[in-house]
């Protein structure tokens, strides 16, 4: 029988419920399509910290390299907020990203019918809401050299290359192809010398896709945009900190950051995590809402190991679950007929992929 080895990053606050939630939903479609998982738990963030003195210690490195791919949680605390910028959890994130070359952060945006209500636009603005924002995701603002500060100024530098440009554009055109086969490139070229590289750029690789259609958008004007017409987007690709925001303000459009996942790929391995954080308010109570870390499990299944069927199984049952009522505390006041624990909503999704 083949078989997958996941590495495993529950981290840090909600973390470990919800992953644990995934692997049973996981296990449950494995059981179903034929195929198996073996797992292999890592170290990052706070409790990485706690344990080894390094938010991402060498071996999480190394494990997540020998896999095919990575499920992860969420890291970061008050707890850890006062340490130095390197040994803080969100400093092991962004090594993580880098060491392991996910260059592509892969976030949809769905707003599913019986949650219409539940965003904070109109329900006639984001019913039928299914979008993909595709966001470069180590280059940009935030790895560009120079930076630094003084007492009077701080600066920071926006570079990209051709290359990580290319392939970039390369991942938004194969995704489009899967979808509605439209691709809008978000840049602001009418000030920024880096996004007239990008428009040029991206212009060039459109032409090996000529069954995508390619559309340019300023910055400010697609922030706008998500909200006046959201349903006008197929796939936005965007470079790190455009995607940084324009993601966030996209995830919202479904009302709960509860439900949204997301990939971050590379050439050799992909990382899939809900976009929420590790909510250590709430840690250890059974309320958080595992269907983020479910979705990006089902994300796992389709772009890395190809499991398109076990997938679809996946957001069938996600999509059940919500159509007959049952909520965890954050849509609760959505049309709920009973409210779940973590753990309850885990096993209702997966016994709907047992049936």
């Amino acid at each position: 029988m083949k078989s997958y080895k996941i590495a495993l990053i529950k981290g840090d606050g909600i973390g470990p419920e919800i992953v644990d939630e995934a692997v049973k939903v996981l296990d449950a479609v494995a059981s179903c399509c034929g195929f198996g998982f073996s797992y292999d738990e890592l170290l990052m963030g706070g409790i990485a910290y706690d344990i080894t003195g390094d938010p991402l210690p060498a071996e999480t490195v190394a494990g997540a390299l020998n896999s095919d791919a990575v499920l992860f949680g969420a890291i970061g605390g008050e707890k850890w907020d006062n340490l130095p910028r390197e040994k803080r959890p969100e400093s092991g994130l962004l090594r993580f990203r880098k060491e392991l070359g996910v260059y592509a952060n892969l976030r949809p945006a769905v707003v599913y019918d019986e949650l219409a209500n539940a965003s904070s636009l109109k329900p006639e603005i984001v019913r039928g809401v299914d979008l993909m924002v595709v966001r470069e995701l180590i280059g940009g603002i935030y790895f560009g050299e120079p930076k630094g500060r003084d007492a009077n100024k701080g600066w920071n530098t926006m570079v990209y290359t051709k290359d990580e440009i290319v392939r970039i554009a390369h991942q938004a055109f194969k995704i489009a192809m899967s979808r509605q086969k439209r691709v809008c490139s978000i840049d602001k070229a009418n000030v920024l010398d880096v996004s007239q590289l990008w428009r040029e750029t991206v212009e060039e690789v459109a032409k090996e896709y000529p069954e995508v259609e390619l559309s340019h958008m300023y910055v400010d004007n697609a922030a706008m945009q998500l909200i006046r017409d959201p349903k006008q987007f197929d796939v936005m690709l965007t470079g790190n900190i455009f995607g940084d925001i324009l993601s966030d303000e996209a995830s919202m459009l479904s009302g709960s950051i509860g439900l949204l996942p997301s990939a971050s790929v590379g050439a050799k391995i992909g990382v899939y995590e809900p976009i929420h954080g590790s909510a250590p308010d709430i840690a250890g109570q059974g309320i958080a809402n595992p269907i983020a870390t479910i979705s990006s499990a089902s994300m796992m299944l389709r772009y890395a190991l190809n499991e398109n069927e076990a997938a679809d199984k996946i957001d069938a049952a996600i999509k059940r679950a919500l159509s007959e009522g049952y909520r965890t505390g954050d849509l609760a006041q959505f049309d709920a007929k009973e409210i779940c624990s973590t753990s309850e909503m885990g096993s209702i999704i997966a016994n709907y992929i047992a049936k």
